[in-house]
């Protein structure tokens, strides 16, 4: 599935994981996508879109 939400664009970010010893590694943060149906020109449509966005009412659902 992939990972972008298709109303804002938001995607996954590059971060640093930091142990209690202070250890260093690479990791990512990846934003909540869910799969839901939309209502688009009258008609259903599946979409990638971000939690974000579902709270806000960017989408209408349906």
């Amino acid at each position: 599935m992939s990972q972008v939400c298709e109303i804002c664009g938001k995607g996954p970010k590059a971060g640093r994981s930091i142990s209690h010893s202070h250890r260093v590694t690479n990791r990512t943060f990846h934003p909540n996508i869910q799969r839901v149906s939309c209502v688009e020109n009258g008609r259903s449509v599946k979409k990638n879109v971000c939690t974000k966005c579902l709270k806000a009412g960017k989408v209408v659902r349906g």
